[in-house]
């Protein structure tokens, strides 16, 4: 092999990335039964990718529920705060977890069907734990939230999740949850 060759390689290696590709959800509940698959973009959103497989990893997803679903446009999870199902969630949708904030990283990649994306609060910088699936495109948000993948399988899992009430998209009753979130290479 020619020294040029293995230079080639050997940078390709240096520069991939060091984390996971994809989540798998167990979703379960009066609406949602059954496994999303998610392709995560870590040549995209690398900080947003990292820190969601992180906390996938420590189980911190596990038994999080689906606080905010709005019909026609997205269904919203991923409050590892205050989103725990059985707990008081009074407060889901409110919180995040022990790590930092991350700094946006907004791409050309636009809102459609499946694609999923970080929540945050009106500070462009405030993603932390909370990420949303499109039920529908919605292009009104390119630019201004940081898409991190989207889904490869199981759309109609989420197409079931149970819908929120009113114009806020808050589950009343029993939400669906995320039983298990694996993740995958």
């Amino acid at each position: 092999m020619s020294k040029l060759a293995t230079a080639v390689i050997v940078a390709g290696l240096a520069a991939a990335p060091a984390f996971a590709t994809g989540l798998e959800i167990e979703v379960t509940g009066e609406g949602a039964n059954g496994t999303v698959q998610i392709d995560l973009f870590e040549d995209v959103a690398p900080g947003h990718v990292e820190q969601i497989t992180a906390l996938a990893g420590e189980g911190q997803y596990d038994g999080v529920v689906f606080h905010r679903v709005i019909e026609g446009f997205m269904a919203q999870t991923g409050d590892v705060k205050f989103g725990k199902l059985g707990e008081n969630m009074s407060y889901a949708g409110s919180g995040g977890s022990d790590r930092p904030n991350l700094k946006a990283e907004f791409s050309e990649l636009p809102f459609d069907r499946g694609v999923v994306g970080m929540a945050r609060s009106q500070n462009l910088h405030s993603a932390n734990s909370q990420f949303f699936i499109m039920f529908d495109a919605g292009h009104f948000l390119n630019g201004q939230y940081t898409v991190v993948g989207k889904v490869t399988g199981g759309m109609d899992v989420v197409d079931a999740i149970k819908l929120g009430a009113g114009g806020n998209g808050a589950v009343i009753g029993a939400p669906d949850v995320m039983t298990k979130v694996t993740v995958t290479d």
